[in-house]
């Protein structure tokens, strides 16, 4: 049998706010978290792109000497708002640590501030310095470092899944944890991802010619989905977590409802790993349809992957109107955080969340004049006070994959 899954909290550290409040009135006044790069004395002068989505802002973590240890910048992202979902769940440590829940959550690559320290060692003194990396660099470090250091933690025994999918890292760790609710594996998961801050990821992109290069001197006017003159993505960084857990027992519980998850898709193009794919993500929207059994007349919103590359907002907006026309609302949310990578998923899903939750959709960002192309889809006009139903929420990564996983309004869930 299977069952349904819903969301019962949420947090998100993101470039425009952390928390609800701060977020909410970022997207209702369009504030961009886009800042100027910062210089890391090592790759900078080397990066045409001088632009970056960053959480400027303190963020009290209270995490004890004996936690941090085994932690880097990402798992603090990771596991601050993990905390803060487990914290607002009102989940017993029984439960916590029953085996019952699980944890899905990932990053792009690990640690990268912790990498280059490491690497640094190897090559630069091999023979003296190899004895100062330490037994737990490696899990500072690694790519599952977000996932495990939740686990460790808060004492959870149940599934770990720990996806690393680059852009749709976060997106396939929460349909995967929506699956194991689902299908019977484990009645609750905490799923999301996070990124840090790291001149690395943004030279990568560089390097591809995939960054926004334009707009240095005046970075809050960049990224531009489906913008004539967009020129690129931003790099962002941050961090988000949901709770997912089967609807009778949070019922039961008395738990707030925020959303239903009711469809996910994951698939391959199975082709080219950095161009995206008209025939494979239009397949990836249709299968999330299939998997939630409604018709594409029922998606009031869609939070569009959108990362204002020239054919990637193209090839987006030609299967949002292959499947579903010009019916639901379209905006780009990275447009006000820049592209945060492994956590973008959970965080666009977060803020649709909370557009649902406040009754409005926030429009795209910097989209002054609408490419020709890319304006057969419903692009929102403004912050436009509506209700949302359902809505879906997109990411296409390199490497071919494709997600698509579609949101009931929580007050729409059959409470």
């Amino acid at each position: 049998m299977k069952r349904r899954v819903v969301i019962t909290a949420c947090s998100a550290i993101s470039p425009i706010g952390y928390g609800k409040k701060a977020i909410t009135d970022g997207l209702q006044h369009g504030r961009s978290g886009v800042r100027p790069l910062r210089d890391d004395g090592l790759l900078t002068n080397h990066i045409h792109s001088r632009v970056f989505g960053t959480v400027d802002y303190p963020i009290n973590y209270q995490f004890t000497r004996s936690q941090r240890k085994t932690m880097g910048p990402v798992a603090y992202y990771a596991c601050q708002v993990a905390g803060d979902v487990l914290a607002a769940s009102g989940l017993s440590e029984e439960f916590i640590t029953s085996g019952r829940l699980g944890v899905a959550f990932g990053s792009t690559h690990g640690s990268p501030t912790v990498q280059r320290e490491i690497y640094k060692t190897f090559f630069q003194n091999l023979e003296a310095e190899f004895s100062s990396i330490g037994a737990v660099d490696y899990l500072r470090s690694m790519v599952h470092t977000t996932a495990v250091n939740i686990t460790r933690m808060f004492g959870i025994t149940g599934r770990v899944i720990a996806s690393s999918t680059a852009c749709t890292t976060s997106s396939q760790a929460i349909g995967f944890g929506y699956e194991m609710i689902k299908y019977g594996m484990q009645d609750a998961m905490v799923c999301g991802g996070a990124d840090e801050y790291d001149t690395t990821t943004v030279a990568v992109f560089d390097n591809l010619l995939a960054c926004s290069v334009a707009y240095n001197a005046t970075p809050e006017r960049t990224p531009r989905p489906f913008d004539r003159k967009r020129d690129g993505l931003v790099v962002g960084e941050g961090g988000g977590a949901v709770l997912l857990e089967e609807f009778e027992a949070a019922k039961k519980r008395g738990a707030p409802i925020l959303g239903e998850i009711i469809g996910f898709s994951c698939n391959n193009n199975g082709g080219d790993l950095i161009l995206p794919n008209l025939a494979g993500i239009t397949a990836t929207l249709r299968l999330a349809l299939a998997d939630a059994a409604i018709e594409p007349a029922a998606v009031d919103y869609i939070s569009a992957h959108a990362t204002a590359t020239k054919m990637g907002d193209i090839i987006e907006s030609q299967a949002i109107e292959a499947v579903y026309g010009d019916r639901p609302f379209v905006s780009g949310l990275k447009s006000y955080t820049g592209h945060t990578m492994g956590s973008c998923g959970v965080i666009e899903l977060i803020m649709t969340l909370y557009m649902m939750e406040e009754g409005f959709v926030a429009p795209t960002l910097n989209l002054d004049e609408v490419d020709p192309r890319c304006a057969p889809v419903r692009h929102t006009p403004g912050v436009l006070q509506t209700k949302t139903k359902i809505a879906a929420v997109q990411n296409f990564a390199f490497g071919g994959v494709n997600t698509s996983l579609l949101v009931k309004n929580g007050r729409e869930a059959g409470i």
